[in-house]
């Protein structure tokens, strides 16, 4: 149940004359947790705490040392404020009573002659319903803030965003397989890697349970996110202010919409596995228009021609998340070329399990060259990797034995290009034709090939001038930085170029 508390002030701004302060005090800025009217000489037993206690003055009848006493049980019991009405016990206010609630810092008002207390019951309750209905509002307006944030494409950053103005301080989710979190505002950056220990250190994967710790001098409560019996990250919150019971409801309410987000998200992935494995086993079968038809189904985007074939062999590969793939691969990689390497694993969408080997089909490749392979196997590692080359997506099917071949014997721990699997230097200088961008250089290379280095025949074919040919195949020498005319550089070179697609447009 959610407490309404309403203050002293705000009751007697409400009834005005009906209830003022004695003498030329103010009003005190104190919460009350009701209004209570007794005649009793001892009401403590009815009493909470907090309360505004009305009297007549009967139980004031008597000597000072009887006042003083009725004060202190008063205090003692947690009364906040003291309201005497005038006219039916008392006609003015009795010094002593005076000097006694001064000396105990009990706020002391009178009702005047003819102001029932009921009026003052009523005012109290009234401030109460039309407080309980304003913060109820909010806080529909709130959850409902929530439950549309949880229904747009970027669900999590808009839930998370949610609570954090809400509370008026900052919200994180934590994914549980380490990939990036999402956090608002911006500005709290700082925090994540301190949060990323704290998670770790409460261990809460695998259970509904929540935590609290402190973070920079402010408290912070930690809830895990579980679906089933999975856990899909955890949600941590940091509140500018004392949290209500309406926030930690508000928080509540966060938690179940990112667990059924988490869900969304799982069933998503779980059918676009099947996609994935559908395209990936095309491709490594040698299907490749079929594979391009369904990896643009997939990802909305056409296949690069260019690719990289990764093969992981170990214990419940078929286990982890792509995420995790690329944090155990590149851990066997140094250098630059490691967290290339990642991302390039990270950003695969096509994963396939074929004769008991895991593969992947990295798009764009990263040149080998990048890479600074560790030189022992990596302690506690339980899985064996193999990359290829970059080749054309035609060339992938001739490259699976050999990469499948050099999986079973790669050792666990380390990343290895097997035995003809090393970037070829005809593919490296496809890659430099194609890269460029101011001049179509592949078709220029191409026609000069087929027309054993005549300027004539490529000019007609291309519908160039022999000037503007032989200034291309100029650019192309000097790119690849071998001579076109040399026999076993035109045909290496041509049997690379075929079946590579010319991109348009050329910029002028």
């Amino acid at each position: 149940m959610i407490l309404i508390m309403i203050s002293l002030l705000q009751l007697c701004e409400s009834l005005g004359t009906d209830l003022q302060p004695v003498g030329n005090t103010g009003v005190a800025q104190i919460d009350l947790t009701g209004v209570h009217i007794s005649e009793l000489d001892d009401p403590t037993p009815y009493l909470d705490g907090g309360e505004l206690l009305l009297t007549t003055g009967i139980p004031l009848g008597g000597n000072d040392a009887k006042i003083r006493s009725y004060v202190d049980r008063l205090t003692a019991r947690g009364v906040v404020a003291l309201g005497l009405g005038l006219g039916a016990g008392t006609d003015s206010v009795p010094a002593e009573l005076e000097r006694a609630c001064a000396a105990a810092a009990l706020p002391l008002l009178v009702v005047p002659d003819g102001i029932p207390f009921m009026q003052v019951f009523r005012a109290y309750w009234s401030l109460v319903g039309k407080t309980a209905q304003a913060d109820l509002a909010a806080s529909l307006s709130l959850q409902t803030s929530l439950a549309q944030a949880a229904t747009r494409p970027e669900a999590v950053a808009a839930v998370v965003s949610v609570l954090g103005k809400a509370l008026g301080g900052w919200a994180v989710y934590l994914p549980a397989d380490l990939s990036d979190e999402t956090y608002w505002p911006l500005t709290e950056s700082h925090i994540l890697p301190p949060l990323r220990e704290e998670t770790k250190r409460f261990d809460l994967a695998g259970t509904r349970s929540a935590a609290s710790f402190s973070l920079f001098g402010r408290d912070v409560l930690e809830y895990s996110i579980v679906d089933g019996s999975r856990t899909a990250g955890f949600l941590a919150v940091c509140a500018g202010r004392p949290l209500r019971a309406a926030d930690r409801q508000l928080v509540l309410t966060g938690c179940m919409l990112l667990a059924v987000t988490a869900q969304r998200e799982w069933q998503l992935t779980r059918a676009n596995s099947i996609v994935s494995s559908t395209a990936a086993t095309l491709l490594v079968n040698g299907f490749v228009d079929a594979a391009r038809l369904v990896a643009e189904d997939l990802a909305g985007a056409p296949l690069a021609e260019r690719v990289q074939l990764l093969a992981i062999r170990g214990d419940n590969v078929a286990g982890l998340s792509t995420t995790e793939l690329a944090e155990q691969v590149a851990s066997m990689v140094k250098g630059t070329g490691a967290e290339r390497l990642r991302e390039s694993i990270r950003h695969s969408r096509l994963r396939c399990i074929t004769d008991g080997l895991t593969y992947l089909v990295l798009e764009p490749p990263s040149p080998l060259g990048e890479f600074g392979a560790i030189e022992a196997p990596l302690r506690g590692a339980n899985y064996a990797a193999v990359i290829s080359r970059a080749m054309l997506l035609s060339e992938v099917r001739g490259s699976v034995d050999g990469v499948h071949r050099a999986c079973l014997i790669a050792p666990v721990g380390l990343l290895s290009a097997g035995q003809g699997l090393h970037d070829s230097r005809a593919a490296v200088w496809v890659a430099a034709l194609t890269a460029y961008r101011r001049a179509d250089l592949v078709g220029t290379v191409r026609s000069y090939l087929r027309h054993h280095g005549q300027w004539e025949a490529s000019a007609r074919e291309l519908d160039l001038h022999r000037n503007s040919v032989r200034h291309r195949i100029g650019i192309a020498t000097e790119l690849i930085e071998a001579d076109l005319n040399d026999p076993d550089v035109s045909a290496e070179l041509w049997l690379a170029l075929r079946g590579v697609e010319v991109a348009q447009p050329f910029a002028h």
